[in-house]
């Protein structure tokens, strides 16, 4: 088969099979007398295991391994290296799924904060701040302070001598 129907049948372009034949993942392909790359179905399993590997986002380098070995008939060494592979993966997904949670209960906590009624900032200039109460509040809550909330929350300071009458 040539490269355009080899490719067609795994789901990817003739650029990536292109690529990764370049870079010694997948085996060269035979050339037919005007030069065209003709590809087994042999080449077709390698590049379908190939690519099931990347998409399981195994690294290209362990995945053209594991499929190198597995078409090659070193089944041990397959059966060896894919688990401990796959646990790492579900580790980095694991780690990956907490950040997530943090970030979405960050933004949530956010949501609820540019919501509140009663939030009085006044737009800064040019001075160095935030350009508007949405940006303050953002930088203010990445810092864990936000001057908007800490005029509602806390008690009003009021500074000495105001308020007085002469």
């Amino acid at each position: 088969m040539r490269i355009g129907e080899l490719a067609g049948r795994v789901g990817v372009s003739t650029d990536t099979v292109r690529f990764y034949e370049r870079s010694g993942w997948l085996p060269r392909a035979a050339r037919r007398e005007n030069d065209y790359r003709e590809y087994a179905e042999s080449d077709l399993e390698h590049l379908r295991l190939l690519i099931d590997l990347r998409r399981l986002e195994i690294p290209l380098d362990d995945a053209a391994r594991i499929a190198s070995w597995c078409h090659s008939g070193h089944c041990a060494e397959t059966d060896g290296a894919l688990p401990p592979l796959i646990a790492r993966r579900r580790a980095e997904i694991a780690d990956r799924i907490a950040g997530l949670r943090v970030l979405d209960e960050h933004l949530a906590d956010l949501e609820r904060h540019l919501a509140r009624p009663g939030r009085q900032l006044a737009v800064v200039g040019s001075g160095g701040g935030a350009c508007c109460e949405a940006a303050s509040a953002i930088v203010g809550s990445a810092e864990g302070d936000c001057a908007c909330c800490a005029r509602i929350d806390q008690p009003a300071v009021v500074p000495s001598g105001a308020g007085r009458s002469k």
